[in-house]
């Protein structure tokens, strides 16, 4: 490997390491002799903008996740969140099961609401649409 040779270079304000091949940036600090860490460690300087009395700097603001923010996966979330809590764990079932389920759901459903539709009492005008409906049906 190849040494480069470190400078010292004086400024008023404060100590600053240079080598021939470019900024301290470049070395690595085991490479560093260890009476110039100390020095090499004071080049950062603490930013000065946390001390709250520059008013007049644009404070950054944290961006919006859309994703987070729509509809959709915030009740999805929601449903996992209560599956969670009642102990029910996300169902890794065939795709085929889910869709006999999904269809076994929707027939239930709809028996549910033809069997209420049957309880509910049909005016006159319901009785004779729902007649011409189920002949343009047949």
């Amino acid at each position: 490997e190849q040494e480069c040779p470190v400078q010292e270079v004086q400024s008023d304000c404060t100590d600053y390491i240079e080598t021939e091949d470019g900024p301290l940036s470049v070395l690595d600090q085991s490479e560093l002799p260890t009476r110039l860490l100390p020095r090499v460690r004071t080049i950062m300087a603490e930013p000065d903008y946390m001390d709250g009395d520059c008013d007049e700097l644009i404070q950054p603001k944290k961006l919006v996740n859309p994703v987070k923010t729509s509809r959709n996966h915030q009740d999805l979330h929601r449903e996992l969140l209560m599956n969670q809590k009642r102990g029910l764990a996300p169902q890794n079932k065939p795709e085929l099961q889910k869709v006999m389920e999904k269809r076994k759901r929707d027939q239930v459903i709809k028996a549910q609401l033809a069997e209420q539709e049957a309880h509910k009492k049909h005016s006159d005008l319901e009785i004779e649409l729902m007649k011409r409906q189920q002949k343009l049906e047949q």
